[in-house]
Order: structure tokens, then sequence, then C-alpha cells
């Protein structure tokens, strides 16, 4: 099938990129040479082509060869998802020390984001999360109390709580992320170990099923100077980025 054989062919020049054998600049094969390496029509190589462009892997145009592009760093949805995935992916080591584990009423702002009633009953768990025991960030996570119920007798200073509701076959399929400036009050500059008022990153993420059911809503901070963010573009295809103006 056709749709089989673009993927095959995206694959092996995905593959080729990511190894090191085809670096940023250089020429991909011609789409005739292609055809002829891959025993396909131009359609396959076509649709092949158009998908690693749209992953930001190439640029391509009328009457010259493909190019590949420089790239950031890009992490797996996992990493995304889980602190604990994110910190192993980099070689670190993850901790985190529970601050509060409780069923309480959430507020308009939860309700929201969760698609409750504000003060409908919410599964809160606080942690601070650390790096080879040096502390990056605040974790404050919000649960629909059927989500949340399932980690009330979880060992949370040890285990990782998305780990543990995948076990249960409760899986995060889509994730949307806000990411905004603040300031350290006392409470944070004291776990975190920076000054009041030092600059602070949010990370907020509203995690939801294949259904489209919200799992969890949650809210980050990290010390700005611990955390970078880097996004690839390509022109004519969706920016996974929308930046706000706030005035």
């Amino acid at each position: 099938m056709a749709s089989q054989r673009d993927q095959k062919i995206a694959a092996h020049i995905r593959e080729a990129i990511n190894n090191g054998q085809l670096q940023t600049g250089d020429e991909l094969p011609s789409e005739a040479e292609l055809c002829e390496q891959f025993g396909s029509s131009r359609g396959p190589v076509r649709q092949a082509m158009m998908l690693l462009r749209t992953e930001g892997m190439i640029s391509t145009g009328r009457g010259r060869r493909s190019t590949v592009l420089a790239r950031s760093a890009s992490g797996s949805f996992d990493s995304s998802v889980s602190i604990t995935a994110w910190l192993e992916s980099h070689g670190l080591i993850p901790g985190q020390q529970t601050l509060l584990l409780a069923r309480q009423p959430a507020d308009e702002e939860i309700a929201d984001h969760l698609r409750i009633d504000p003060g409908a009953h919410v599964i809160t768990l606080r942690r601070l999360r650390t790096a080879d025991d040096e502390p990056i960030a605040i974790e404050t996570i919000y649960f629909p109390v059927e989500i949340g119920r399932h980690i009330l007798d979880l060992d949370t200073d040890t285990e990782s709580v998305y780990r543990h509701l995948v076990e249960r076959d409760i899986v995060v399929d889509n994730l949307a992320r806000c990411i905004s400036a603040t300031v350290a009050r006392e409470e944070q500059a004291e776990l975190l170990g920076v000054g009041v008022g030092e600059p602070l990153l949010r990370v907020r993420m509203a995690a939801s099923d294949q259904y489209g059911r919200i799992i969890s809503f949650a809210d980050h901070c990290f010390p700005a100077e611990n955390l970078t963010l880097s996004l690839n573009t390509v022109r004519g295809t969706p920016s996974p980025a929308c930046f706000s103006l706030l005035l």
C-alpha cells in the first residue's frame, strides 16, 4: 500500500538524519533516485517528503533537492507528561517530596480546567520535585476524584503518578500546555532555594485521554534559570506554540 510505502521511506530518511548519517545542510537524493532506491512511484516519495517537512526535518522546494534542516532538541510525549520520565531522559535521578495529598473543593479556576462544578471535590497533589537531589520545581496536580482516587494509597514520594495511572489503563493522549512568567513568593523561594521575587517559569498543563476526558490539570513552577524551551516551526504548517501579549 502507498501509505505503508511512504511511511517506510520517511522512516529510513528520518533514521539517517537522527543517527548523523545525514547532517544539517546535506541534500537528499533526488525524487527519481529515491523512487529507484525504494522501488516506488513518485506519489509515495512525495508524501514521505511532505511528512518530513511537516516534522521540520527537511526543507523542500520546486526545482531543487530537499535539504536537511537544523533542528532543536525534541522530547518524547511521555517526557512531556511526566517529570520523572523527562528527568530520566536527561540522565538525571528524579525525586520528590510530597507536601500535600488531599481531597479538596475546587475553586472556579480549577473547576473550569477540570470541567467540573465549582466546589466539587478534587484530589490535590503538591510535591517538591528534585533532580539529582537538587530542587527544580514545585508541582501541583489536580485530579477529578474518579481519577485521583487511584493515587490516595500511592507512595507519592517514591512512585511516578502517571506510570501508576497507566497501569490502571488511565492513559494521557493529549496535552495542552501554557507557559508564563511569575516571581517566587516566600514559600516558593524557600522550597526552591531562590530569593523572594526571583523569576520563575510557570508551566500549566491540562491532560486528557483519547476520548477527551480530563485526567488532570497540573501547575509547575521552575526557577527561570533552570529551564529553556526549544521549538521547531515550519512555514505552511501549524506552529507548536502561540505567543500572546498581555497588556
